[in-house]
């Protein structure tokens, strides 16, 4: 297994793991998105490219989905 092999195999276990804790708090789907982006990195690195695009889509998507989240979090119950 050579750095770039290790680096994918580390990314995408962590993004794992971040998306299996998601639910407990707000922070896990911000870590999500920096696997996602971790991921995409990787993606980029070994000439994948569609798979670094699609990473960095889901990025985006769950950078704003941990936006929201926090929102809801901070916003005092009316």
């Amino acid at each position: 297994m050579n750095a770039l092999d290790a680096f994918g195999l580390f990314a995408v276990s962590f993004t794992l793991v971040c998306y299996a804790l998601e639910e407990r708090a707000p922070v896990w789907t911000f870590l999500f998105a920096l696997g996602c982006l971790l991921g995409s990195a990787y993606g980029f690195l070994q000439g994948a490219w569609p798979f670094g695009l699609v990473e960095l889509a889901w990025f985006v998507v769950a950078l704003r989905r941990w936006a929201i989240l926090r929102r809801a979090v901070q916003e005092p119950l009316a």
